[in-house]
């Protein structure tokens, strides 16, 4: 598994559709903020809307656009077009709900959902994200990846066969992957994870710390697996995340024993050596200044004990 995919299971990020709108002439649709954990997005299968949110920031997304609004932040998705409309009404006979305000011309289908996701171990990917994340496929042509998912998640709305739902809700996760990708290519990424990741060869070090944080890491150790001299390794490291080696090495084991803490019966002292700690002490140390919270604390809440 790779280093992003690996962060990106830790996050447990999931995707699931709402709805689908099919709307014409002049309409106003408000999104209310989501709770922490929810990330909203919309993919534009045909047409064109404005999305506009509290500080007045508007954006218009057309055909192939996917915006994700990362921290779920209100907002309003309204249209201006020329069809007769008729009132707005829910339809939910086929597998995914929908809302339609015509039975006439549809001049704009756009697809509705959100991902939930675990807000400590999303930080280390939502929260380098910027509050609004447009991927334009208009724009994007080198996308061909995203165009062949979006084309093949349009395939399934429209035609809606068995297993239409399951299938689309597993595209639409698919669609964040590439669009966390696309941003981390674009130029004057601001230093993060991402960026890391996104450089071929600091991220070979980011991998082997995803890989094995049981192993007794130095910068010596991961400049090699860059293929750098230390100095040029911590240099580039720092420039590309505004973090030390040490520093990102520490937090990836924190979620890593977040995970294990969650899901399993294992001990602590038996998670903070998986985690490349000795000293359960010293490991206690470690996961609180990070996590915010004991080892026993955050089992007891994770658990619901």
């Amino acid at each position: 598994m790779d280093a992003l995919s690996r962060v990106i299971e830790l996050a447990r990020i999931r995707g699931s559709l709402d709805l689908r709108c099919q709307l014409s002439g002049d309409f106003a649709l408000a999104h209310d903020p989501l709770p922490p954990g929810e990330a909203a997005f919309h993919l534009m299968l045909s047409g064109n809307a404005e999305l506009g949110l509290e500080d007045d920031t508007h954006l218009v997304m057309a055909a192939g656009d996917f915006v994700l609004l990362p921290r779920g932040t209100a907002h309003v998705v309204s249209g201006t077009g020329q069809a007769e409309r008729g009132p707005m009404r829910m339809d939910s006979d086929g597998p995914l709900l929908s809302r339609r305000n015509t039975d006439g011309e549809i001049e704009m289908d756009l697809l509705c959902g959100r991902f939930s996701y675990s807000p400590g171990s999303a930080d280390l990917v939502m929260s380098v994200l910027p509050d609004v994340l447009h991927i334009s496929l208009a724009k994007e042509t080198q996308l061909q990846a995203l165009g062949s998912v979006v084309s093949l998640l349009r395939d399934e709305v429209v035609h809606q066969q068995s297993g239409a739902f399951a299938i689309v809700t597993a595209l639409s996760q698919a669609i964040f992957v590439l669009a966390l990708r696309a941003y981390a290519q674009r130029d004057g990424m601001p230093p993060s994870l991402l960026a890391l990741l996104s450089d071929p060869r600091l991220g070979r070090a980011v991998l082997a710390m995803v890989k094995e944080p049981e192993k007794a890491w130095t910068i010596e150790l991961l400049a090699k697996r860059s293929n750098m001299s230390r100095a040029t390794f911590a240099r580039h490291f720092s420039e590309k995340s505004n973090t030390s080696p040490m520093e990102l090495l520490a937090s990836l084991r924190m979620r890593f024993a977040g995970e294990l803490l969650e899901s399993s019966t294992l001990a602590t002292a038996d998670i903070a050596e998986r985690v490349g700690y000795q000293s359960e002490s010293a490991f206690g140390k470690v996961f609180q200044k990070i996590i915010g919270q004991t080892p026993a604390a955050f089992r007891r809440k994770r658990k619901g004990n």
